[in-house]
C-alpha cells in the first residue's frame, strides 16, 4: 500500500486535472455528452486510444450523419466499423425521439447514481453500453464514485487480493460487489475512488487517459 500511496503522490495532480476535464465535459452541453457516449461505444472491447481515434474520425459528422457515411469513415482501418456505427445511429435517433436529445436533463432526472447507471446499461435502445461502459461514460462526463471495471482495474484488484479472479463481471450483482470492494479499499487507503481508478489504469497502461 505504501508503494501505491507514493505512486499516487507522484501522479495526483495529473489525475485531478483529468477529472476536472471530465467535469467540464458535462457543462459543454448535450452534443459533447453524446460524443462521450459515442467514445464509450467505440472503445468497448478495444482500447481508450482506439476509441479516441475512432471518434476523431467521425466527430464532425456524428450528430447527423447516416449509417453508410459513418461506416465509410470508419472502414479506413478501424475495428468494428460495420457494427459500432449502427449502435451510434440507433442510440442517437432513440435519444432524439424519446428525450429530445436533452441529455443533461435526462441524466439529472434520476434520483440516485445507481438508477442513472442502470438505465444506461439496461435500456436496449442504448446500444453497445453495458455496466462497464455506462460507468465509463458517467465518469467521463463528471459523475463520481463509479468504478470502471475494465481488465486493467480488475487485474489491479486481483493483485491486491481484493478479488480472487480477474474475470469479467458479467452480471449487475457481481459488478456491484466488486465496485463495493473497490470503494471500501479506497476509503481504507485514503485515496478518492475516481482518482484510484485512474491510478490503477495508469499503472497498467502508463497513461492517464479517459
Amino acid at each position: 500500500m505504501q508503494t501505491l500511496r507514493e505512486e499516487y503522490s507522484q501522479k495526483r495532480e495529473a489525475i485531478r486535472s483529468r477529472l476536472m476535464e471530465f467535469e467540464r465535459r458535462f457543462q459543454e452541453g448535450d452534443a459533447a455528452i453524446f460524443k462521450e457516449l459515442c467514445f464509450c461505444i467505440l472503445a468497448a472491447n478495444s482500447s481508450a486510444e482506439m476509441g479516441m481515434k475512432s471518434l476523431a474520425a467521425i466527430e464532425d459528422i456524428v450528430l447527423e450523419a447516416d449509417l453508410p457515411m459513418l461506416q465509410e469513415r470508419l472502414s479506413r482501418g478501424f475495428r468494428y466499423w460495420r457494427v459500432r456505427p449502427s449502435y451510434i445511429v440507433h442510440t442517437r435517433d432513440y435519444l432524439k425521439q424519446e428525450y429530445g436529445f436533452k441529455l443533461r436533463e435526462l441524466l439529472q432526472s434520476f434520483p440516485d447514481p445507481d438508477s442513472r447507471r442502470a438505465f444506461l446499461a439496461a435500456d436496449k435502445d442504448i446500444k453497445g453500453i453495458g455496466w462497464k461502459e455506462a460507468s465509463h461514460f458517467l465518469r467521463n462526463i463528471g459523475y463520481r464514485r463509479y468504478a470502471v471495471l475494465d481488465k486493467h482495474i480488475r487485474n489491479c484488484l486481483c493483485e491486491l487480493g481484493l478479488i480472487r479472479k480477474s474475470l469479467k463481471p458479467l452480471s449487475p450483482a457481481r459488478y456491484r460487489r466488486i465496485e463495493k470492494k473497490m470503494r471500501e479499499f479506497s476509503d481504507q487507503i485514503g485515496i478518492d475512488m475516481d482518482e484510484l481508478d485512474l491510478l490503477f489504469w495508469s499503472r497498467k497502461t502508463g497513461k492517464i487517459l479517459k
